[in-house]
């Protein structure tokens, strides 16, 4: 999920001081906890009459050997897919445990959740992270604002354990949003960052992905997403190591611009054979947590003539009778070419209308910079090497 703007402050805001004194008085509190003598798992609801059960499956997996991996433990974790928009995930913070539904995302590199003291509206339909059950929670006295391009939160820095199925990362730094907007009708309750240290806004801040290779939790420095098509089941996150049945032929691998965000170089975008964007080159951040392609505006409104789409609202939309005859869009990166045929491109909307996913963003670079988001990822198995810093892609299964 593309951030468009972080800030970081201390302990002086008035408004804020009355959250921190609050949280300040179970900073130091004592716990007592009942460690049961069976595993129980768990379920509960985030979407109204649906149900979720979380499968934690472990398989043996592959070490990283030039463009393989074999005999490292891999960990491979469960996502749901949300009608082809998002990808959500279960990790658990604090001790017990509290459950959370988030979006593993390598926009962004900060771990957020809503804090029971959040006072928006939206807040109301997520989870919240009650701190005074965790035995294991720790204050920090500096708060946050995270601006993303579709909302924008606050709150604290504190520290628990985090929990990723099998993966415990102790003491880990997170952010308690007690504020946010934006986000309303978006079924997650919080973001799982995955993108490099120097991003974040927590000033020190280690994420989690550096503190489970640090700790020993993962033997590779490499996590990999498998998403599945038309809202089907078998989506995953896997780290430290990649499990090949999840794609065809090899992986092609693209190095990093800068060891600093998981963004490439790429040579152009075309459709009907012709060069539509990116001619001289240009910037593609590979983004999980975007649901669509973004682009600079008068590029996106480019390819949306072109297929025909029409503006309804906040979408374009073509009829989808037509969806099969549309023109494949063409990313080709390191002299590879990724073709996105209409049917990855066009998406259905509550109603069974059929829209385009390019989206228009508002970064003001002087560089030509792309996302290449789910839409794109559905279509090619990825893999993000930050011992390498570099991409792999391969066709997915």
């Amino acid at each position: 999920m593309l951030r468009t703007q972080t800030s970081l402050n201390t302990w002086i805001q008035e408004r804020n001081m009355k959250w921190l004194v609050l949280l300040g008085l179970v900073a130091f509190s004592k716990c007592i906890v009942k460690i049961p003598l069976k595993r129980v798992k768990t379920m509960r609801n985030t979407v109204s009459g649906r149900n979720m059960l979380n499968n934690f499956v472990k398989e043996h997996a592959y070490k990283l050997s030039q463009i393989s991996f074999h005999g490292s433990n891999l960990t491979s974790h469960s996502l749901r897919n949300l009608r082809d928009l998002f990808y959500l995930g279960n990790i658990t913070i604090g001790t017990p445990p509290q459950e959370f539904q988030v979006i593993f995302d390598t926009g962004s590199s900060e771990l957020w959740v809503p804090s029971s003291f959040c006072i928006s509206t939206t807040c109301s339909k997520r989870m919240r992270f009650r701190h005074v059950d965790s035995c294991t929670f720790r204050l920090s006295r500096k708060t946050f604002s995270i601006t993303y391009g579709s909302g924008r939160i606050e709150g604290f820095v504190a520290h628990d354990t985090v929990r990723i199925g099998d993966l415990v990362s102790t003491d880990q730094q997170f952010g308690l949003c007690t504020e946010e907007s934006g986000f309303e009708g978006m079924i997650f309750d919080g973001i799982l960052g995955l993108s490099y240290a120097n991003i974040s806004s927590y000033m020190g801040a280690i994420p989690i992905f550096y503190k489970l290779k640090n700790e020993g939790a993962i033997s590779e420095p490499v996590f990999a997403f498998y998403l599945s098509k038309d809202e089907r089941e078998g989506s995953v996150v896997m780290f430290g190591g990649v499990d090949h049945r999840y794609y065809k032929g090899k992986l092609n691998w693209i190095p990093l611009i800068k060891a600093d965000d998981w963004i490439v170089h790429m040579d152009r975008i075309s459709m009907k054979r012709k060069v539509i964007a990116c001619s001289g080159g240009c910037n593609a951040l590979v983004d999980t947590g975007s649901s669509e392609i973004v682009g600079p505006s008068t590029l996106v409104k480019n390819i949306l003539k072109i297929i025909g789409a029409k503006p309804w609202g906040s979408e374009h939309y073509v009829s989808c009778s037509s969806v099969n005859s549309l023109p494949s869009i063409i990313f080709t990166i390191k002299s590879n070419n990724y073709r996105v045929p209409g049917r990855a491109y066009i998406l259905k909307d509550d109603r069974g209308h059929c829209f385009a996913a390019f989206k228009v963003h508002r970064l003001s670079s002087s560089t030509e910079i792309w996302i290449l988001g789910d839409v794109f990822l559905r279509l090619y198995f990825s893999v993000f090497d930050r011992g390498n810093d570099r991409i792999g892609l391969a066709r997915a299964v």
